[in-house]
């Protein structure tokens, strides 16, 4: 314990952390029963090779980063894997009899007293070197490649289906034996822990003529990860269905179904969808890691006037406000970070969702079931009887949930929903499509925000660059705009900001990015304030308000503005703006 409070206090005296940070992460330590490491870590409230080094300085160790350091095989299996993934070390270095061991945790004497019965038992003198997780993850993945585990368990698939298919029927396979077999779990495991570990948000499993192709989506980007023998695919497809409890034998329909899992001692929740094909199905998985707990507006990136108004406006009472975006734009997310601002013991939150992607503590949430009359509309004239103060409708799809999402927030209640429009003054001709009465709009909408979801920077290749003409005067011009519709917007954001002095950077590309220059990514934004001068605008039946109507009435940033500047920021780049933004 003495150790962890020189540790503490050690990360405030070097301003790693502020002391109000601190306290904040130890609180949340205790209600999820989680050590303060994890949740700094997990929080990103501190670097984590800075931290380890910090450690190492306390423990009286050497330290180390694993992070590129390609061991070799021979070091590395001085500790089977067995024991490395056990107790969480590693060694990574042999010079004579001496071998340097990398470990995660300094009081596991365990791990301590593992290590020194397998050096004692091969005349090796052990050197202890302190390690970061991440170092160790790194280090861990080198005793297989993803390619060597499925070669593996696709070479004993091979020999498994001569048992499993008689010469007669080559092309019928007995699936409930094959997804109960050790192989086909194996690949399906191996699939599914790479996702994890490679920060995907889906997996797309689906069949190629002479192949079957596995998919990751990481940072919204679809990247090619494996491509299995086809003959496996139907077996790979079968075996996920048994896990989230589908029916094996029908592939006429689509089904739907979940799968819950425990990975590194952490929750992780797959949303899984079958869709039938010619002759075969395709799978698809979206990946929910429960642990990561609900992000801060601040955190996603909003920032300025925009969230100023965020603020501003779910101190109210009653009224709709809605989040705008294109599937995977993270609308859900932003919708999740409002009501845990809202979640307070005094009022009374029930939500409709398809599905429940995010669990919160004190929030009733109901999932709708459409195939038996449960849907957002007749959810929604449920939830009324349930005497809400706030109401969150995952999505307004039809005339009448928009119609009911209306009548809700003129009755006294807040009511926040999605809705599938550009940008957010698309919102308001969107709603009068499904024949909401002008007057009545305008008397409940107070808050639209519409963003895009850019990749940011990855932190650890980050480098100062030079960008083409076109870029740097689309940037001016869009700076042009800010300053004339907000002057001094951007000096309040970026204290240092001069305009004849722009700077620009970019990822050279790394091990920790994949070689994509890129990790993570952060919401660009754009947040109308329903405001007196646009609810007369609506309430008189003006289907078409300009942005001209918009800038005249308050500071309105546009998303592209908003991702110009996390340009200058050094944030994202030019190229993810514009890719996420040019609809």
């Amino acid at each position: 314990m003495e150790k962890m409070e020189e540790l503490i206090n050690l990360l405030v005296q070097k301003q790693l952390i502020t002391e109000d940070k601190l306290l904040e992460a130890q609180k949340k330590a205790d209600s999820l029963g989680k050590s303060l490491e994890e949740v700094l870590f997990r929080e990103g409230l501190v670097e984590v090779e800075e931290y380890t080094k910090l450690k190492a300085e306390v423990y009286e160790l050497p330290y180390e980063n694993l992070l590129e350091k390609r061991i070799n095989p021979r070091v590395l299996n001085i500790i089977p894997s067995e024991v490395a993934e056990n107790y969480k070390i590693i060694c990574f270095d042999k010079r004579n009899n001496k071998i340097k061991v990398g470990i995660v945790d300094p009081n596991n004497f365990k791990a301590i007293e593992a290590v020194d019965f397998l050096a004692k038992g091969a005349g090796l003198q052990v050197e202890y070197c302190l390690i970061s997780p991440q170092s160790f993850k790194a280090a861990f993945k080198q005793y297989k490649t993803l390619d060597e585990e499925l070669s593996s368990a696709l070479k004993t698939r091979e020999e498994k289906d001569e048992e499993l298919v008689s010469s007669k029927e080559k092309e019928r396979v007995d699936l409930e034996k094959v997804t109960k077999s050790a192989p086909v779990a194996k690949i399906v495991s191996v699939i599914i822990r790479h996702a994890i570990e490679g920060g995907a948000s889906d997996i797309h499993i689906e069949p190629l003529p002479k192949e079957s192709r596995v998919r990751y989506r990481i940072d919204g980007i679809l990247h090619t990860s494996l491509v299995l023998p086809r003959s496996v695919h139907d077996a790979i497809v079968a075996r996920i269905k048994v896990m989230s409890n589908l029916k094996l034998d029908e592939t006429r329909i689509p089904q739907d179904g979940r799968i819950k899992l425990i990975y590194n001692d952490r929750e992780v929740d797959f949303r899984v969808s079958t869709l039938p094909l010619v002759n075969t199905e395709k799978v698809v998985m979206r990946i929910l890691d429960i642990s990561k707990g609900i992000i801060p507006l601040k955190d996603l990136g909003f920032m300025g006037n925009a969230l100023s108004v965020i603020n501003n406006n779910v101190k109210r009472s009653d009224g709709l406000l809605l989040v705008t975006g294109p599937t995977g734009s993270g609308k859900s997310t932003t919708l999740f970070s409002i009501l845990d601002i809202l979640n307070q013991e005094g009022v009374n939150i029930s939500t409709l969702e398809d599905p429940v992607e995010y669990q919160m503590k004190g929030v009733n949430q109901s999932q709708i079931r459409p195939e038996v009359g449960f849907t957002f509309a007749s959810g929604l004239r449920s939830l009324l009887r349930q005497d809400p103060d706030i109401i969150m409708v995952g999505e307004i799809r039809d005339n009448e949930t928009a119609e009911l999402a209306i009548h809700a927030a003129l009755t006294g209640h807040f009511v926040l929903s999605t809705l599938h429009t550009m940008d957010a003054i698309g919102a308001i001709p969107r709603l009068m499509d499904m024949k909401v009465e002008p007057f009545l709009l305008g008397s409940t909408l107070h808050t639209v925000i519409a963003q895009r979801l850019a990749r940011k920077i990855c932190s650890k290749c980050k480098e100062e660059t030079k960008i083409s003409d076109e870029y740097l005067n689309r940037i001016k011009k869009q700076i042009s705009k800010i300053e004339k519709v907000a002057p001094g917007y951007i000096e309040d954001l970026i204290p240092d900001f001069d305009i004849n002095n722009l700077k620009f950077y970019h990822g050279k590309g790394c091990p920790q990015c994949g070689n994509t220059g890129y990790k993570g990514r952060i919401a660009i934004a754009e947040v109308l304030d329903v405001n007196d001068r646009l609810r007369d605008l609506i309430s008189n039946n003006q289907r078409n308000i300009t942005l001209e109507d918009v800038v005249n009435s308050q500071p309105f940033i546009t998303m592209e503005q908003d991702g110009v500047i996390k340009v200058l920021k050094g944030l994202t780049t030019m190229e993810e703006v514009l890719r996420v933004t040019e609809d």
